[in-house]
């Protein structure tokens, strides 16, 4: 058995566990970046207007954090960890304080961008310097560990801007990341050593500038289609047509670069193209019932921002408790295949139960669901991140970690977009000529339709229920896809020690690939 080696970046005198406890408090501010708007969307949109563009507010922060997730990896190799995260938190707090100022919708989409920037840093770099220092398998109960941090921002994030939105301003909700941010520089200055040496590397930056295009373009796409152009219209056929031409400009440039943005030996791997692909179809179901959940409990159920959000607890209890107990399973037995496929399944059996729901379902047949969805979620963020890095040769898991990260994003991304389409379009096809005259979803809020005619506004309550239904039901599909694949998944026993190469054995041909499109695999045997 080879010795295990030091890390190239881990700290001297600060503990493993401080160390863990800096990524973790760094995850919890990018995941309450992505999940404390939520239920306060329904009261920014009863102020600056603009439903048709609400979703935007969540994609504009997803898609930015997805397109910079690769990057980021490049930046910690020329830079360092520490500094990257540190600016990375600069850039979020920035980006949260601009959001506060915001006066219109418009300039709130810009700002959440911009937040989103540093975001993307902090789930890529700290899950790197995870596998900097931890074996793998021991890296299986850490990463349970950093679900559970997830499934608690999913909750707390809500309940919290609930609770800011009822007592205060929506504009707190942007505000109060500013504290967690210091405590997370404060944390990182003290638990991570700054790299005393450089290593030079070359940044493929046409691979990112067309990667960047093509997500956007095709995000765009989605969410704009059927909605605010047609979709055989020419501004939609034009963003497709973009989006398939960039995106194809970026896998001819990353089979050249020297450096690639994201290596594509990578999808030769069989975890890695597996747990890639499944991430993706959880995020789209994942960021869609985060997101349209609590506003069915909002509008279709009457219930106020905090409540709808505490009514969000049986979907963080699934999801903590199946993070946690995969990320266990893991470390104690070192196989994770049979996890990913028990968790799909349940996600798909919870959300074709949410595309049921009515006005009159009951509140704990709500939650039974909700739970069900969380359980489905949690064990697959983790067994996706600590497979794949037990699965590729050490000198390539930043790229393998930022690009499992990135399937996820784009999952949500375009996920929640796909979504907001298919709701926009079917609320507009359902209220026909409900809505007084006059009056269209800009502002669609729980004061507006509380306002309404009984007869009138259970017309239009009826009309938000089931244009939910179709939304759901989508993601269900998405889930049983995802159930499907992990069949396909190979699983190789999680290594015990940290060693210059993992477990996971690359053939002759994985080599040559890798060599053509610049992945130093070889590196350390």
């Amino acid at each position: 058995m080879s010795e295990p080696v030091q890390p190239t970046e881990a700290p001297e005198n600060p503990s493993v566990a401080l160390v863990i406890g800096a990524v973790a408090v760094t995850l919890l501010l990018a995941s309450l970046g992505q999940t404390i708007v939520s239920t306060a969307l329904p009261s920014i949109v009863g102020q600056l207007g603009g439903l048709d563009h609400l979703t935007w507010v969540v994609i504009a922060y997803l898609l930015s954090s997805t397109v910079v997730a690769p990057i980021y990896g490049k930046l910690g190799d020329l830079y360092g960890r520490k500094i990257v995260l540190q600016a990375a938190i600069v850039i979020f707090l920035v980006g949260a304080v601009l959001s506060a100022m915001a006066s219109s919708m418009t300039f709130l989409i810009f700002a959440r961008a911009i937040q989103g920037l540093g975001g993307g840093g902090l789930m890529v770099v700290a899950m790197t310097v995870v596998a900097d220092i931890i074996p793998p398998r021991q890296r299986g109960k850490v990463q349970g560990l950093f679900g559970a941090v997830f499934g608690v921002a999913t909750v707390v994030g809500p309940l919290l801007g609930g609770f800011i939105v009822e007592h205060m301003s929506w504009q707190w909700i942007f505000l109060i990341n500013l504290p967690l941010g210091v405590l997370a520089l404060a944390v990182i200055a003290v638990a991570l050593k700054p790299r005393g040496e450089r290593v030079k590397h070359s940044i493929d930056y046409p691979g990112f500038v067309l990667l960047s295009g093509g997500l956007t373009a095709f995000v765009l796409a989605t969410s704009l289609g059927g909605n605010t152009w047609g979709w055989f219209s020419v501004q939609i056929i034009g963003l497709i047509v973009g989006a398939l031409v960039m995106l194809g400009a970026f896998l001819w440039t990353e089979a050249r670069a020297a450096e690639p943005v994201l290596p594509l030996a990578l999808f030769r791997n069989n975890t890695f193209a597996v747990t890639s692909a499944v991430g993706f179809l959880v995020g789209m179901a994942m960021f869609g019932s985060i997101t349209f959940l609590p506003m069915f409990l909002q509008l279709a159920k009457g219930v106020s921002p905090t409540d709808s959000a505490l009514q969000l607890v049986p979907m963080m209890v699934g999801l903590i408790g199946a993070s946690m107990s995969s990320g266990f399973i893991m470390t104690r037995t070192g196989r994770y295949k049979v996890l990913p496929q028990v968790s799909t399944f349940g996600l798909t059996i919870g959300l074709l139960l949410l595309a049921t729901m009515q006005l009159d379902t009951p509140s704990w047949q709500i939650a039974l669901y909700m739970f069900l969805v969380g359980a489905g979620i949690g064990p697959v963020n983790s067994v996706s991140v600590t497979a794949t890095q037990n699965a590729v040769p050490r000198s390539v898991v930043g790229a393998a970690t930022a690009g499992t990260t990135l399937f996820r994003q784009i999952g949500g991304s375009i996920g929640v977009s796909i979504f907001g389409a298919i709701f926009s379009s079917g609320l507009a096809s359902r209220l026909g000529d409900v809505m007084p005259t006059g009056g269209g979803t800009g502002s669609f809020s729980a004061q507006a339709v509380s306002a309404l005619p009984e007869p009138v506004r259970n017309l239009v309550l009826e009309a938000f229920a089931s244009a939910l239904h179709p939304v759901f039901f989508t993601a269900a599909a998405a889930a049983l896809l995802a159930f499907g694949l992990t069949f396909l998944l190979e699983e190789r026993p999680l290594s015990s020690t940290l060693r210059k190469e993992p477990e996971a054995e690359i053939d002759a041909e994985e080599q040559t690939t890798a060599a053509m499109v610049g992945a130093p695999v070889t590196a350390g045997r």
